[in-house]
């Protein structure tokens, strides 16, 4: 048994190791995958923001583009490539790009984090689509991170969205 598994046992505390949160009364052999504390508020908002992030994906691909900025607060702000940003009439110029795209997304796993009115939302994506003025397939993918807040009306919109979350990471060019 590991150290910090052992010791959160012997604490009754949960602690989150590889990608799960293990109880104090997991072994190291039969683990079991909990909800972080902070995601366990409401396990109806969590489905909301995941709805939220989902219906945006779900917009692009049909062409919708009221749909699609419908996810998003008024002045929120939109990562459209690493270090460049957008919001207001922009975001949904830059929409309408991805739109003609004709993209289909794919995102199979999410974590949300809630706290209070706020939401972070995490999830690896990829894509594929067809270049509008080559015709030319694409693929690109990433790791989408999502601000959210929830409104008066029990919705969850965007306020920050950064598909490529993930860009942080990659190695410096040489």
């Amino acid at each position: 048994m590991k150290i910090v598994p052992k010791a959160c046992a012997v604490l009754g505390l949960s602690v989150f190791a590889g990608g799960s949160w293990l109880s104090a009364q997991s072994s190291p052999t039969t683990s079991q995958t909990m909800n972080p504390p902070s995601a366990m508020k409401s396990q109806s908002d969590t489905d909301k923001i995941i709805a939220t992030v989902q219906q945006v994906a779900t917009a692009m691909e049909r062409g919708d583009l009221a749909a699609a900025l419908a996810t998003y607060e008024p002045n929120a702000h939109l990562v459209v490539q690493p270090g460049q940003t957008v919001s207001g009439p922009a975001l949904g110029e830059a929409l309408k790009g991805f739109i003609a795209m004709k993209p289909k997304f794919t995102m199979n796993k999410h974590d949300v984090v809630i706290s209070g009115d706020i939401a972070l939302h995490i999830s690896p994506w990829s894509m594929e689509a067809t270049d509008p003025a080559s015709g030319a397939a694409i693929k690109g993918g990433g790791l989408s991170l999502a601000v959210l807040r929830h409104q008066a009306d029990g919705r969850w919109l965007m306020v920050t969205d950064n598909p490529y979350g993930g860009a942080v990471l990659a190695p410096p060019a040489n």
